[in-house]
């Protein structure tokens, strides 16, 4: 169960659901112990529930890694769609966002209080690297630029609330867009690959600790004359 706790807390989307459930709440954790005719307080019922959400998500985020074999393969882009689908399954079980959410989420909370589009931007840039995307088409480069053409046409800062600015800063962008070979209803398919991609991290980074557990068991005198097995013959439903 220990491996599995470590599994499950590999996963982005799972463990930043469940502190931002923590967030959300904003009940501070207390200590337990038996006391005689303790009264029960209604902070201590709101703990109670937050607390048994948590049990309900992680026993069925168990729930499914129970029925689905993993493979540690991250070269094998199979694997790594199959590894992908298993934690969407388990996002939707538990009712959690995927990355593309949490991104949305962030966006919308954190910069519904910034006035000026130039401070809007460089927040996006603080969230896109903070959760460690690559702009690897250079669309932030070209909004820049974009609001650079834009505030050099009205001589003024952008604010957020003027309408006739932000039009023509949106005209600016759906033109660095078509340039760029960014269209709307591409979107789903840039989430998806960003999901895969997560996904493939995650596989790699499990891959690695499992090879390393097997080297270490290795070294130890009682293994020394067994053969270490080929990492993707692992199966984690037998560690549960």
């Amino acid at each position: 169960m220990a491996y599995v706790s470590r599994f499950i807390s590999r996963s982005k989307q799972l463990q930043g659901s469940l502190v931002n459930l923590q967030q959300h709440h904003a009940i501070p954790v207390r200590a337990f112990a038996k006391e005689a005719a303790r009264p029960t307080f209604k902070g201590d019922e709101m703990l109670k529930g937050v607390f048994t959400d948590i049990k309900n998500k992680f026993q069925a985020a168990v729930d499914i890694l129970r029925k689905e074999k993993i493979t540690l393969a991250p070269e094998d882009p199979a694997a790594v769609k199959h590894y992908a689908n298993v934690m969407k399954t388990i996002r939707q079980k538990a009712d959690m966002f995927s990355e593309s959410q949490r991104i949305k989420y962030d966006i919308e909370n954190e910069t519904k209080e910034i006035p000026d589009a130039r401070a809007y931007l460089l927040k996006l840039k603080e969230i896109r690297t903070r959760r460690g995307l690559t702009d690897e088409l250079g669309a932030e480069a070209m909004m820049f630029e974009a609001l650079e053409k834009v505030e050099k046409d009205i001589k003024k800062p952008l604010l957020r609330s003027d309408k006739k600015g932000m039009d023509l800063l949106v005209a600016e962008f759906e033109k660095g867009n078509k340039k760029l070979g960014i269209r709307k209803e591409d979107l789903p398919k840039y989430e998806e690959n960003l999901e895969l991609s997560i996904a493939k991290a995650q596989l790699d980074e499990l891959k690695s600790d499992a090879v390393e557990a097997m080297e270490s068991q290795k070294k130890k005198e009682e293994f020394k004359d067994e053969e270490m097995p080929d990492v993707k013959s692992l199966d984690i439903r037998n560690f549960m």
